[in-house]
C-alpha cells in the first residue's frame, strides 16, 4: 500500500500499469503493485507521508433494543428515543461483505423517495446473471476486490456484485439499519421482532471483504461512500492489532471520512482479555466493544452422579428424555495408533476421532483451533449421539450455536468437573444452524456475538442522534453516547469482567451505551479537524506529513499538550507522591439553560479539585472551560500502578460522565 503523491515514480505509462486503485477524491494516495527496490526509492521521497503493505483485516438482532431501553414487549418504551425518531432519512454506510439484498430487512415497503443528497449507485457488473437489486431503502451497494485480486494464491472468486456470499455484512447492516421484521427466530430460538437501531434509516453496501479484507480495497471503499454521501459508517473489520496512524488505510479512511462529517463507527476487536487488545484506536473514530445482554439459551448436562451443569445452544435437536448415554473424552477417542494426534482428538478435529470409540456416546471437545460449530460436524460424523463442548478457558464466553445434533458449551468449570467425572467414573453417563457444507439447514436469521455486532449498534444509535440533531459533529455525537453511559448492569450493579471481578476503564471503557439518554446528553465535548491534527502533531507527525495527509496546508502549534486534548476522558501520566498536574476541557451546552455542578469520583491516592465547580450556561452552544487538577498523596499504594475515577457535571436531570485514568510511580 502506497499512500504518497501520484508524480513520484516512473513515467506515466510504468505508473499506469503499477497502480491499481488512486484515491484522488478524498485520499491523497493510490495502491501499487511495486518491485522491492521501487518501493524503497518512493519511500525515502521526503513528500511520502507513509508507505506500508497491503495488509489483510479480518472481520471482528430480537432482544438487544429491547435490554438497551428502546422497546419493550409490547411497543416503544415511554422514554424510547425511537418515540422521537427512528433515524428517518439518515444514510448508514457499511464496509463489509456486502449485502443479501433479498433479506425483509431491506424492505422498502412505505418508504419515499430517495434523499436528494445520495450520489451513490447499485454496482452490477456488466453480464452479470444474479439478480442484484436495490431499492428505496436499500439504496446503493459498491464492490472492492482488486486489493483482494492483487494478493499472491486469492481463492478463485467471482468480483460482479455486492451480494453477501458470508452473512457477516447483511447481520452488521440490518442490525445498524434494518427495518422492522416480525416473527424472526433461530430455530424457534428468541422469537420476536428485528431491527436495526436506526429502523428508519436508509443503508448502503460496500463490499470490501472477500476471504478477508484486504487495505486497499477498505480505503477504496472509505473515498466510495464520502463520495456517495453516507452520514454515518459502520466498520466490523481490523486488524490483529493496533498500529500507527499512517501505516493502517482504516486510520486514514476514517480521518477523510470524519473530516467530511461522517461519523465512523468501528469495532475494537474481539482479542483479550490482556495487555492492549483493542485494535481501532483512532481518537475520531467509536470504537466498539462487546457486552453481554439479558437473554440467554439455556440447556443443561445432567450426569449420572445426579449433577446438573447449565450450558448454551442452539441446538433444535434434543436427546430423549430420562435416557442416559455413555460420556467419552474427545482425547480417549482417538485412533490408538495414531497417539501424536492427542491435541486434534481433544478437539475433535477431522480424522483425528475412532468412530468404534465413540458410536452411540456423548463427545465431550475442547474449545479451540478449529470452529465451535464444525466440532459438532466431525462428533456427527463419526457416529455421537451428542457433544458437550468444554470451554477451556475461563476466559472464553460461553456461545449458543445452532449445532446439528444435540450439544451444549459449557464453561471451563463445569468442563472441569464433568472431566473428572468421566475420569472418576467406570461407567460415566450424561443427558441432555451452521456454514458448514454438511449442514444442509438454510435460516433467514442467526445469532452472532462479539465486537462486528456491538459496533452496528453504536452505528444504529448514531443514526438516532444524526436524525435528531443534524448540525452536531462526529465528536459531539462520540461525546453524547460516552459521557451518558452507564458502568452498571441493568439490575444496578457494577459491570464485572469476564472472571467476574469488577470490571475498570479498561475493560468497559466509558461504560455501557444507554440510547434514550444519549439523544439528549446535556453537554458535549466537541472536537474538529484542527484538533485532530493537532493531536497528530503531539505524535510527532510533522507540518509537511499533515499537508499531504490532509491535503490542505497545516501548521503544527509551538506548543499542544496532548492532556488538554478535549476529549470525553481524562488520562493522566504518571504522577509521582506530592506532585500535581492540571487538564482543561471545554464543554458545550446543547440542551436548555441552567447550571451545572461539578461531582468528583476521586481515584483512589488522589485528590482531585474542579475549578469553576460550577458552570452556568445562558443558551444553546455556549461553551464553558474548566480545569481539574489531581495530586498524588501520600501513602501506600496497589501494585497495579492505575487508578480509576470520574467527573459528573449534573444539573438534575443530565448527568455528563467523564471517565478518569491516572498513572503513577513512587
Amino acid at each position: 500500500m502506497i499512500y504518497l503523491d501520484l508524480t513520484l515514480e516512473g513515467t506515466t505509462k510504468k505508473a499506469e500499469e503499477a497502480i491499481f486503485y488512486s484515491y484522488n477524491k478524498y485520499i491523497n494516495g493510490f495502491a501499487a503493485i511495486l518491485e522491492e527496490d521501487e518501493a524503497t526509492k518512493i519511500a525515502k521521497d521526503p513528500n511520502v507521508v507513509s508507505m506500508f503493505l497491503n495488509k489483510r483485516y479480518e472481520l471482528h438482532t430480537t432482544r438487544s433494543w429491547n435490554f438497551l431501553g428502546l422497546e419493550t414487549g409490547s411497543g416503544f418504551a415511554n422514554d424510547s428515543a425511537w418515540k422521537k425518531s427512528l433515524g428517518e432519512d439518515i444514510i448508514i454506510g457499511n464496509l463489509d461483505t456486502g449485502v443479501w439484498p433479498e433479506s425483509k430487512s431491506f424492505s422498502d415497503e412505505g418508504y419515499g423517495p430517495i434523499p436528494k443528497k445520495w450520489k451513490g449507485i447499485c454496482q452490477v457488473a456488466k453480464g452479470n446473471p444474479d439478480k442484484f437489486y436495490c431499492n428505496r431503502k436499500l439504496i446503493g451497494a459498491k464492490y472492492f476486490y482488486k486489493g483482494y485480486q492483487a494478493e499472491p494464491g486469492v481463492a478463485n472468486v467471482t468480483f460482479n456484485s455486492a451480494r453477501d456470499l458470508n452473512g457477516h455484512g447483511t447481520h452488521t447492516l440490518s442490525t445498524a439499519g434494518g427495518n422492522f421484521v416480525a416473527g424472526a427466530n433461530v430455530l424457534g430460538f428468541g422469537n420476536g421482532t428485528a431491527s436495526g437501531g436506526s429502523p428508519k434509516a436508509r443503508v448502503a453496501a460496500y463490499k470490501v471483504c472477500w476471504e478477508g479484507c484486504s487495505e486497499a480495497d477498505i480505503l477504496a471503499g472509505f473515498e466510495a461512500a464520502i463520495g456517495d454521501g453516507v452520514d454515518v459508517l459502520s466498520v466490523s473489520l481490523g486488524g490483529d492489532f493496533a498500529v500507527e496512524f499512517f501505516s493502517s488505510g482504516l486510520s486514514i479512511g476514517s480521518f477523510h471520512a470524519i473530516a467530511n462529517n461522517i461519523t465512523v463507527v468501528t469495532s475494537g476487536g474481539n482479542s483479550g482479555p490482556h495487555k492492549a487488545p483493542v485494535v481501532n484506536v483512532e481518537p475520531w473514530t467509536i470504537t466498539v466493544a462487546a457486552s453481554t445482554i439479558d437473554r440467554d439459551f439455556a440447556n443443561y448436562v445432567i450426569l449420572g452422579n445426579n449433577k446438573t451443569y447449565k450450558g448454551a445452544s442452539l441446538s433444535e435437536l434434543n436427546l430423549p428424555p430420562n435416557k442416559f448415554y455413555p460420556l467419552i473424552l474427545g482425547a480417549d477417542a482417538m485412533f490408538d495408533d495414531k497417539t501424536y494426534l492427542i491435541d486434534n482428538a481433544m478437539r475433535c478435529k477431522e480424522g483425528s476421532l475412532d468412530p468404534k470409540k465413540v458410536k452411540g456416546k456423548i463427545l465431550v471437545c475442547l474449545r479451540g483451533v478449529t470452529a465451535r460449530v464444525d466440532k459438532g460436524v466431525q462428533a456427527s460424523r463419526v457416529g455421537a449421539v451428542g457433544m458437550i463442548l468444554d470451554n477451556s478457558d475461563q476466559k472464553y464466553e460461553v456461545i449458543a450455536d445452532p449445532h446439528v445434533l444435540p450439544a451444549t458449551h459449557v464453561a471451563d468449570k463445569y468442563g472441569n468437573l464433568i472431566g473428572n467425572y468421566i475420569m472418576e467414573t467406570k461407567r460415566s453417563l450424561a443427558t441432555s444452524p451452521t456454514n458448514q457444507p454438511s449442514d444442509k439447514r438454510r435460516i433467514p436469521f442467526a445469532p452472532a456475538s462479539g465486537t462486528s455486532m456491538s459496533c452496528p449498534h453504536v452505528a444504529g444509535l448514531v443514526g438516532l442522534i444524526k436524525s435528531l440533531h443534524p448540525d452536531w459533529s462526529p465528536a459531539a455525537i462520540k461525546s453524547a453516547i460516552m459521557t451518558t453511559a452507564t458502568t452498571k448492569t441493568n439490575n444496578g450493579v457494577d459491570i464485572m469482567d469476564s472472571s467476574h471481578d469488577k470490571a475498570t476503564p479498561f475493560e468497559y471503557g466509558a461504560g455501557h451505551i444507554q440510547p434514550n439518554l444519549a439523544v439528549d446528553p446535556g453537554l458535549v465535548y466537541d472536537l474538529n479537524v484542527t484538533d485532530y491534527l493537532n493531536y497528530l502533531c503531539s505524535r510527532k507527525y510533522t507540518s509537511d506529513q499533515l499537508k499531504v495527509f490532509y491535503g490542505k496546508p497545516y501548521t503544527c502549534p509551538k506548543s499542544f499538550s496532548l492532556a488538554n486534548f478535549n476529549y470525553p476522558s481524562i488520562t493522566i501520566p504518571e504522577i509521582k507522591t506530592g506532585q500535581s498536574l492540571s487538564v482543561t476541557r471545554t464543554i458545550t451546552n446543547v440542551g436548555s439553560p441552567g447550571e451545572y455542578i461539578a461531582e468528583i469520583q476521586e481515584p483512589p491516592y488522589f485528590l482531585v479539585t474542579v475549578q469553576p465547580k460550577i458552570l452556568r450556561f445562558t443558551h444553546k452552544g455556549e461553551k464553558r472551560e474548566f480545569k481539574v487538577t489531581f495530586t498524588k498523596k501520600s501513602g501506600d499504594v496497589s501494585f497495579t500502578y492505575y487508578s480509576f475515577g470520574k467527573l459528573i457535571w449534573t444539573n438534575g436531570k443530565h448527568r455528563v460522565g467523564t471517565p478518569i485514568t491516572v498513572t503513577f510511580q513512587d
